[in-house]
């Protein structure tokens, strides 16, 4: 497993409490960098008062030791409502042009999630179209984007034949950021999918579950990290980054000590695996 891999940490563990999060963009940068990361994808709705401004928001990068790795959006249509199409590809393109400020950063765009009522084939149509036209405006601007499916409500990326339905509509420029939780909570093997659709890769979002699907600490449930770190490496599309992000109870509970402990727990892993 020959790869500099470069750890990140996603900013949902903070936005998952809801009202209970009562801090901003910069208490997020700070309990990052603490904690030993030097990436951060941070979501639409935790930037704060840094979206819009790249060149605010990059000063903050750098005083806290930290790049972009994706900047992380999602929509009211769920990307799944046809008469939304072109107002969710306009608002990639302004996203775009924001990213673009930041060398090597990816939008990445959340799981098509069904809104309405319709047949499925219909829902995965629609979104196919609104990723595709996403990665071409974005593209326009220099940025890469990658879909990131996901296990909750309502989600249209669920199960195998959701990826198989989603991904073989869509053009193969757009990428996929695996997610090891979301993969093993829809029934599929961790593994499989990443080999399967491993030219799609473009970084990895490491999370685990125990047995039952239910959220866990990382090294605490069942994910295979080395494994995933091999199959990522082989991917020729990764970009080296594996990005954190944590769900569990323990994370509800008290979020920068749980990004802390997965960051030493991934950190020894891939000293061990590399010592062997």
């Amino acid at each position: 497993m020959a790869c500099d891999f470069k750890l990140g940490c996603q900013t949902f563990t903070w936005e998952m409490l809801g009202p209970r999060w009562t801090g901003g963009p910069d208490d997020l940068l700070r309990a990052i960098s603490a904690a030993g990361y030097t990436g951060i994808e941070i979501t639409d709705k935790m930037i704060g008062h840094y979206m819009g401004d790249a060149g605010a928001f990059a000063a903050a990068l750098e005083r806290n030791a930290l790049t972009l790795v994706a900047y992380a959006v999602a929509s009211p249509s769920g990307y799944c409502e046809a008469d939304q199409v072109a107002s969710d590809v306009a608002r990639i393109a302004e996203t775009a042009r924001f990213v673009a400020r930041f060398p090597g950063a990816l939008i990445s765009m959340g799981s098509a999630t069904v809104m309405s009522p319709g047949e499925r084939a219909e829902k995965y149509d629609i979104a196919a179209q609104v990723y595709t036209e996403s990665c071409a405006v974005a593209a326009e601007q220099g940025v890469p984007l990658a879909v990131h499916p996901s296990s909750h409500h309502d989600t249209l990326i669920y199960d195998e034949a959701d990826y198989a339905a989603i991904f073989e509509r869509m053009d193969p420029r757009v990428g996929w950021v695996p997610d090891t939780g979301h993969i093993l909570r829809g029934g599929q093997s961790v593994a499989e999918a990443m080999s399967r659709w491993r030219d799609r890769i473009r970084y990895v979002h490491l999370k685990d579950v125990d047995a039952a699907g239910d959220w866990a600490m990382l090294g605490q449930g069942v994910v295979d990290v080395p494994e995933v770190a091999r199959l990522a490496a082989a991917a020729p599309g990764f970009n080296g980054w594996l990005v954190l992000e944590e769900e569990s109870e323990e994370a509800g509970r008290d979020p920068a000590a749980a990004v802390a402990t997965n960051h030493a727990v991934l950190r020894d892993t891939l000293a061990a695996e590399a010592a062997q």
